[in-house]
């Protein structure tokens, strides 16, 4: 059984749900099938429950029935019978008639999460219905009875393996099998969300609980690209990734991914295609735990990058030093992007300002303090292991007209980092796309 996932974009209407209905069905092989809420409804939800917080019932009820309406409008685009038609109309009016209700009582957190999962549970209804319609022997499975986060926020997987296999043995049978992503119950069973990587992230948990034959992501994009398609000219969907360079370029700015959402692939060994919706013939790219050796796979950037410097002559003769430095960073809950060393001084980079100004005050403790601001780092990925000769000096290379803050090499065998100046971004992407990647060409070819 495969797994597929669509996003927003992919159910955003009642005629890219019916598309969709024909993609799931067209080979006639089971599916377990994860949506998203349709396009827009998530931030109308998180609207609603704003004006809740706000203590203005007015404000979320004229929101709320904006969205009725919007999502009544579209069931005679959807349904053809009058029996269909009638039974999603019943089953929104129920949820649309709850979110009222929410308007009369105390606002919490916990209130909002139910709020914000509404949208998935409308839009899997929705296709579901209009699947049962067309005759498909389809099946709706709720994601809370199998999805749960343990008292760390973290996936429950032995949780979600269990009761995966459990709803699929509990309802056999059936040529797919509907589920929503994002949604969960937490540790205390209270309705929660997976927050990093959503939709994907589901879909990947429950490929892995399942031992799926493959993990689908459905999106608008023709697979992941080797450099950034609106900045760069002449990129190219890469069409295979080892599981470590997906994750490097997803947290490198490839925004098609989250980087945790395919480590539950990764370990179960489940591969993980990335495919377009727009055209389905298209091959996409394909994540697994093949390594091609002597090859550059991508280029990312992540911009809205800091990058501050620690000074100090003491440093060399101070153990613990960097424990320090480590522990201010900490102490703010701030990550660490980059980082790089000598023996008188430490470079990091941050993406998070929030507490920057009490990091650099605790700093100068230990040194003297450099912050440059609107940095951006550019990841390159692939074979960039030790035994693959020349890579890093290609990269470099095509990078010698171009100021280069920091360089990150050797924490992994499967990217080289710089960090330039926001303002140089877009030619450092073009000169590493010249460079690079006609040099693969150059290697590929037979001598």
């Amino acid at each position: 059984m495969k797994v597929l996932k669509f996003g927003g974009t992919s159910v955003g209407s009642p005629q890219r749900m019916k598309d969709v209905s024909k993609l799931i069905t067209s080979d006639g092989e089971p599916k377990l099938v994860v949506l998203s809420a349709m396009s827009g409804t998530t931030n109308t939800l998180v609207e609603i429950a704003d004006y809740l917080y706000k203590k203005n019932p007015e404000g979320a009820n004229t929101v709320i029935n904006n969205l009725e309406q919007k999502y009544l409008q579209h069931l005679d685009e959807l349904f053809t019978t009058d029996e269909w038609r009638e039974r999603t109309e019943q089953f929104l009016l129920e949820v649309f008639a709850y979110l009222r209700s929410m308007t009369k009582t105390l606002f919490t957190s916990f209130e909002e999460k139910v709020i914000l999962a509404q949208g998935e549970i409308i839009s899997t209804n929705m296709v579901n219905n209009y699947m049962q319609e067309q005759g498909v022997n389809s099946v709706l499975l709720s994601a809370l009875d199998m999805i749960r986060t343990d008292k760390n926020a973290e996936p429950d997987f032995n949780y979600i393996r269990e009761k995966a296999l459990a709803q699929l043995e509990a309802n056999p049978g059936y040529d797919v099998y509907i589920t929503q992503g994002f949604i969960c119950r937490n540790a205390y069973g209270e309705i929660d969300n997976l927050q990093r990587g959503g939709s994907d992230y589901t879909a990947c948990l429950l490929g892995a609980a399942i031992e799926a034959e493959e993990i689908q992501i459905w999106t608008d994009i023709d697979g992941m690209h080797n450099n950034d398609p609106r900045i760069v000219e002449g990129t190219e969907p890469v069409r295979q990734l080892y599981f470590e360079e997906a994750a490097e370029l997803a947290y490198f700015g490839a925004k098609i991914l989250h980087p945790t959402c395919i480590q539950p692939a990764k370990f179960a060994g489940v591969p993980v295609r990335l495919l377009n919706t727009m055209d389905p013939s298209a091959p996409g790219t394909i994540i697994n735990n093949r390594m091609h050796r002597g090859t550059i796979k991508a280029v990312a950037a992540k911009s809205g990058i800091t990058c501050i410097g620690i000074q100090s002559s003491r440093m060399l003769l101070a153990s613990g030093f960097l424990r320090k430095v480590f522990e201010i960073f900490e102490m703010h809950k701030t990550s660490i992007d980059m980082i790089t060393t000598s023996e008188v001084g430490v470079s990091v980079t941050i993406d998070n300002k929030a507490n920057l100004t009490d990091i650099i005050d605790e700093l100068k403790k230990y040194g003297t303090v450099t912050v440059d601001h609107d940095m951006c780092i550019v990841c390159v990925v692939g074979d960039l292991s030790s035994q693959n000769v020349g890579f890093e000096t290609i990269a470099t290379d095509a990078l010698k007209q171009i100021p280069v803050r920091m360089i990150s090499y050797g924490g992994s065998a499967h990217n080289i980092s710089f960090v330039v100046a926001e303002a140089d971004k877009q030619r450092t992407l073009r000169a590493l796309q010249q460079t690079l990647f006609a040099y693969n060409d150059h290697v590929r070819r037979p001598s």
